[in-house]
Parts: C-alpha cells; structure tokens; sequence
C-alpha cells in the first residue's frame, strides 16, 4: 500500500469492485479500494444455496438493525448487508433484475436527471453482464458479470407460471426485455454453478494489475477535507491509524446504511445532527441520509399434498449429498438460489407498469430473525416496490466503529399499506388457480380465519419484513434537497463522489444488485471523462 493514489474508493462491494475493475483497466491511474471485511474465501459464499448461512454469517455481515418501527408494532427490522470482498452481492439471493424501464426514464423526464433514461442506461447494463440467454436488443453476452438461467425443474415453477397466464396476471419469457411484466423464471447472478459477486466478476481479474491495490478489515474513519475539497481519506488497519491521499477523487461505495454515516464523521451533512455529536461542521449538508427507502415484503404459504417440495434440504445427510454434488459437477440444488421464479405484476388497474413483485419457492419458509424453518409447503412473498414512505440514516456516535440508526419509517403513508394488502390478495388469486389444484393444501401463513382486510393489515404490520434493499440516502438530484448532482458529485464539495444505491433519487422496481453496478459503470466514464455509449432505444411491450 502506498501513500497516495489517484483514486480511493471506500468499499469493494457492488459498486465498488465495479469501479475499481473499471478505473484501473487502462494502467494510467493509480487506484486504492479500502474494504472492512474479509476476502471472500469461505466456501458457502460461493455455493448459490449456500446463500441461507451467508446473510446470517456475522463475519461478513455488517448485522444492522433498523430502528424501532413506529407502523410495524415497534419491531427492530434486521438489515443484513455484506461485509465482505462483493459486499451484498456476496451474501444477496442473486436474482438479476433491473427495475422497469419507466423507473429510469423518470428519473430523466420528471426529476430532470438527464441522461439517466433506460435508453441512457441499456448500453451499461449490457455492457456489464454476459447472459446465458445470449446477447441481443435487450441483453449482453460478453460482460464480466455471468447471468444464468433458472436451472431447478419443478412442477410448482411450471404450475406458478400457468397460473399466472389463467389469473391475468401474466407471462414474460424475460423481465429484464421486451415484456417486464407478468410470472416468470428468474435470471440469477451465477456462472457454471457457482455465485457471480461482483468481486468474483470485476475485482478478482484486475486485482493483478500493477496499478489496483486492494486493503481489506479497514475501517473507514473519515474523508479528508481541505477547504471543502477531498484530499484523502483516514482509516483504522489492523490497530492502526492510516491516511492516504488522492490526487483525484475520493469515491464513496459503503452502501445506503454506510455511505451517509461517512459523510457525515467527515462533518458533510446536517448540522444539527453533527453539532449533536461534536463533530465540527466542514459542509453543512441536511439531505445527507434523509430520503431512506426499501421494499417491504410479506410471506404467505400453503401446505402441499404432493412431495415435491423441498423442505429436506436442511436435514444434516441432504446437506452433505448436495454440498457433495456441487463440489464435484457444480450443479443440482447447491447451483440454485430457490427463489428461481416470481414476478412483476400490477396491484390494481390505476397503476400504469408493475408496482408488485413476487418471489416464489417450493418450500414453506418461516423466518424467526434470521434464522429459517422449512416445512413441507411452497411460499408466494409480495413486495411493494414504489413505496412512498421515507426513512433516515442518523448517527448513535461520532466513533466510526459505532452501527449508524437507521429508521426506514415502512408504511408511514397508508398507500403503502394498501398496496401491500392488494399484493396479499393478488397471491391468493394466483394460487386458487387451476394449476395450484392439484398441489395446495391449507394456507398456514397467514392462518385461515384471517380475512378482512383489517386483519390483513394488522398481520402485515406484525409480520412485514425488508427485502433487503436499501437505498436513496444520498440522493442525487440538481436540487438544495439533493446529496449528489447526475456525475454523482457531492454538491459543494470537490473531487468527492458516492456511487452506491444510496444516490438512486426513487427505489427501481426490482432487485437492486443489477442497477448499483450499472450506476458504478457509468459513474467510470463520468470519473475518466469517457464520451458515453450512445443510448440504445430497445423496443418494449407495455400493457
């Protein structure tokens, strides 16, 4: 490790491996990528069923928790996030979604973020990802990042989709092309059976460049500020105190918990909040963690009558006959996520694209924190994905080895609760299907007598749990309400960025994996003052 680079990206998750893969790969600039947490060297990360161990593993896992939530009976909502080379993508359940076109092109049209449209975004995404699907007007096929294909073969998959064809609901042969509507299989972040990180993907193939230097369990203490510009950055490594300068820029990558909590130990953000903890106020910023958002997430399963499901796979002799298959062939239920299929799926006829999407397993799942019963069952969950409830990110302390506060306010607004129930009614239409008849048993979750929509409420507020997808406390926008402008630069401050899902202005409408680094993509060009890719005007089917 040297004593100064060209650039500093703080955080080799998502967005940063991206970054660091990115503004290294010409050799001209030195880059320096700083990460809290191990290398990703267990074996279970890399194991796709492995996923179940990973999210709970404290080791790599940064183990927040949300605040007591008011509308959710006062719960502590766990908000795992990973702490580990890959970040989030090294613990996440893998599904490769990119949120509706529409997300993206209101971002352009109606929050004047220019050149952030879906046509702006296409040639990114495609860009990034090799598909299995091959490369054509929607997907990439010679990215670093391996995208595969649903693999598990089981007739409640086939009968999910058949019910959604018969239920109106829907059918997509590819949520990320030309339909983002309807029930389908879902594409996973996977190459020949095993996880796909983004350190798997970008990181590890660039770290053998001269020019990329990698420090991991170092903690963040500060950015360096030199009249309100970025000069470096001060960090705790194995006992000791370290300060390393950027000739460039200093870029921000800890994710939508973390990002705002550094900014504001930097003394960049509200001056309340930072006159509260004595830190000195270099930049006084009061959006900084404000604008907090997340998707919301219900669970509901039914009993099956047919032994297909895959409750066994947590036995000790099932876990050793998978584990054994995927070390040796990489394939079989270790090479599966579970959660292979789902959908996007509007809750009522006002909505104009799909404000809803499922998630689907054959196998009963109950979670108690985070740890999992399996029961011999299949589980239909339903997430809100516009949600217009806003949380914060605040400070308990000026140590920077303190967790931050994170209060997501869920269901503050009473439209997102009424979505939410017209997503629990859309799941039982689905499975009073047809195609359900032959395998359905009693509903177990929610219990039978609940039926009015009161009941449904007050279930939802005390089993609603996050799907995992933090973001928006850094927001970006040409507003004072804004953290960073469309380059991601921090208004007022120079040479300093946060590229992360913190900046999205509004939550996308899908998993947030995808989008975070095609946002660390573009923000590459931004940095080295490449001339974009021309936008890509792919042909879409929108009911």
């Amino acid at each position: 490790m040297n004593r100064e680079y060209d650039y500093i990206i703080l955080g080799a998750g998502s967005a940063g491996c991206v970054l660091a893969n990115r503004l290294s790969e010409s050799g001209e600039h030195s880059v320096l990528i700083v990460e809290a947490g191990p290398v990703d060297s267990k074996l279970l990360i890399h194991i796709p069923a492995g996923v179940y161990s990973v999210y709970k593993d404290p080791s790599i896992n940064w183990n927040y928790n949300s605040e007591a939530e008011p509308d959710l009976h006062q719960r502590n909502i766990e908000l795992p996030r990973g702490k580990v080379l890959g970040g989030s993508s090294s613990i996440n359940s893998m599904v490769y979604m990119r949120g509706h076109p529409k997300d993206y092109d209101r971002w352009n049209d109606e929050l004047g973020l220019k050149g952030w449209s879906y046509a702006d975004c296409l040639p990114y995404f495609k860009r990034g990802e090799s598909s299995e699907r091959g490369e054509n007007e929607w997907r990439g096929g010679s990215g670093p990042l391996g995208v595969s294909r649903a693999r598990l073969e089981n007739p409640l998959f086939d009968a999910l989709l058949e019910a959604g064809k018969t239920s109106g609901q829907g059918h997509s042969e590819d949520l990320n092309a030309y339909k983002p509507e309807g029930l389908a299989r879902f594409d996973s972040t996977t190459r020949d059976g095993r996880r796909c990180s983004a350190a798997v993907a970008h990181l590890k193939p660039s770290l053998s460049r001269p020019n990329l230097d990698l420090v991991t369990h170092a903690l963040v203490e500060q950015v360096l500020l030199e009249n309100k510009r970025a000069t470096g950055v001060r960090f705790q490594h194995r006992g000791k105190v370290q300060i390393i300068r950027a000739n460039r820029e200093v870029i921000l990558c800890c994710g939508a918990i973390k990002s705002p909590q550094v900014l504001m130990l930097s003394g960049i953000g509200p001056a309340a909040e930072l006159n509260k903890h004595g830190i000195s106020i270099r930049h006084e910023m009061p959006a900084v963690g404000q604008n907090l958002q997340d998707h919301l997430k219900i669970h509901c399963t039914w009993r099956c009558t047919r032994p297909i499901t895959y409750q066994h796979v947590a036995k000790p002799w099932h876990k050793l006959a998978i584990g054994l298959r995927w070390l040796v062939k990489k394939e079989g239920f270790g090479a599966s996520n579970i959660w292979e299929a789902g959908g996007l799926i509007r809750g009522n006829e006002s909505v104009d694209y799909p404000n809803l999407q499922y998630h689907f397993a054959p196998m009963a799942a109950t979670y108690e924190g985070r740890k999992i019963k399996l029961a011999q069952g299949f589980t239909l969950q339903v997430e809100q994905l516009r949600p217009t409830s806003r949380g914060q990110v605040t400070l308990n302390s000026a140590d920077p080895t303190d967790k931050p506060a994170a209060c997501f306010n869920y269901l503050s607004n009473d439209h997102d609760l009424r979505e939410l129930v017209e997503g629990y009614h859309k799941i039982n239409e689905l499975i009073m299907q047809p195609a359900f008849i032959a395998s359905r048993g009693d509903r177990t979750s929610p219990e039978p007598d609940i039926k009015s929509d009161n009941e449904i409420e007050d279930w939802i507020r005390a089993t609603a749990s996050t799907d995992y997808h933090p973001s928006g406390s850094c927001r970006m926008g040409n507003d004072d309400d804004a953290v960073v402008d469309a380059e991601m630069k921090v208004h007022g401050i120079e040479r300093l960025r946060v590229v992360d899902a913190s900046v999205m202005p509004n939550i996308v409408s899908g998993n947030l994996n995808a989008p975070t680094q095609m946002i660390a993509d573009r923000a590459s060009d931004f940095i080295l003052g490449k001339t974009p890719p021309t936008p890509e005007q792919a042909s879409f089917h929108f009911q």
